[in-house]
């Protein structure tokens, strides 16, 4: 869904005309560099977009972006860090639907995160994918389920983290294919996995479809499907799941940023105007297409909304397959 330029030129002219950053003599907001803490390792789905939208987003603000990749415990120590953080601006919250995934699946004794912040701007979904290697012998989503169908259990499928929204993502895959049985390897983010995954020691893989276009197009990886409610624009050849192993399944994954609570209104609705210009940038525009994102652009009302009912749907899953979180 692309934004719509009269809609956006609205937006900001009644943000400019209500933020108090540009009157009455106070502090210029951002007056120094920002960091915009990114919960996984380089070179997963959520790094990828952030480096694409760094440069723009830079232009906006008027300052330098700083993205600082903190992986582990599927997205929780990054989102723990963003979330102790000064709530002025400074430190941005740039996460995937896997926060979702892990406030459904909460580990033992740990309060929930989601209080702790405030959604910003919602900026792209895009599908997952699921990928082999070159060596696997797996030619089509088909062979995929046909192998999980016929070793039941044994078949290796990399996920960056157990409860990240990958990993539920391929849940809601495996069950709606017919409630087949496969393993799933947990990895600290998308980068790790896939590095794995092209030197073969791994069967397969669900990773944000962005993370591995990549690779794919360079021949390192195989791309079976796409959980999209269409195919990907750059990859028309390679399907959904929907319309192969398992009729009408949709399940998209979705970025955007969030501020630690109490973050001013002013700052949030400067830095939202900013995400959407970026978005808007011609040449960001045409990476997004390229790799599989699709635009967004949504408030903070409207991302709160979808990550509440995002977590819904993930906590769903994990209890029809009994997921236990791991510390």
């Amino acid at each position: 869904m692309s934004i719509r330029r009269r809609t956006f030129a609205r937006f900001l002219s009644a943000s400019f005309a209500m933020a108090p950053w540009v009157a009455h003599g106070k502090e210029s907001y951002p007056a120094r560099p920002i960091r915009v803490i990114v919960p996984w390792p380089a070179g997963g789905g959520v790094d990828t977009f952030g480096r694409v939208i760094q440069a723009a987003l830079a232009k906006e603000l008027g300052q330098a972006i700083v993205i600082d990749n903190i992986g582990g415990g599927s997205g929780r120590i990054g989102t723990q860090t963003a979330a102790r953080a000064a709530a002025d601006g400074y430190t941005l919250l740039l996460a995937n639907d896997s926060f979702a995934a892990t406030e459904a699946l909460p580990i033992a004794g740990t309060p929930p995160l989601r209080p702790a912040f405030d959604p910003v701007s919602l900026a792209i979904s895009a599908p997952q994918g699921l990928f082999t290697h070159p060596k696997s012998g797996l030619r089509s989503i088909q062979d995929l389920a046909a192998a999980a169908r016929a070793r039941p259990g044994q078949l290796n499928v990399g996920v960056p983290g157990i409860g990240s929204s990958q990993h539920l993502t391929s849940e809601l895959v495996f069950k709606a294919a017919g409630n087949l049985a496969v393993t799933h390897v947990p990895y600290r983010g998308g980068g790790p996995l896939i590095q794995d995954l092209i030197a073969g020691n791994i069967d397969a893989a669900t990773i944000t479809f962005s993370a591995g276009a990549q690779q794919a197009n360079a021949g390192q990886l195989v791309p079976l499907a796409v959980t999209s409610a269409h195919r990907a624009s750059a990859f028309p050849d390679v399907p959904t799941v929907g319309e192969t192993i398992a009729p009408g399944f949709v399940q998209a994954t979705w970025m955007g940023f969030l501020a630690p609570k109490g973050t001013p209104e002013d700052v949030r609705l400067r830095v939202h105007a900013a995400v959407l210009a970026a978005l808007n940038d011609a040449s960001v525009a045409v990476r997004l297409r390229e790799l599989g994102f699709d635009p967004i652009g949504l408030g903070g009302a409207e991302f709160a909304k979808l990550f509440d009912s995002t977590i819904g749907k993930f906590a769903g899953i994990v209890a029809d397959r009994q997921i236990v979180a791991r510390d």
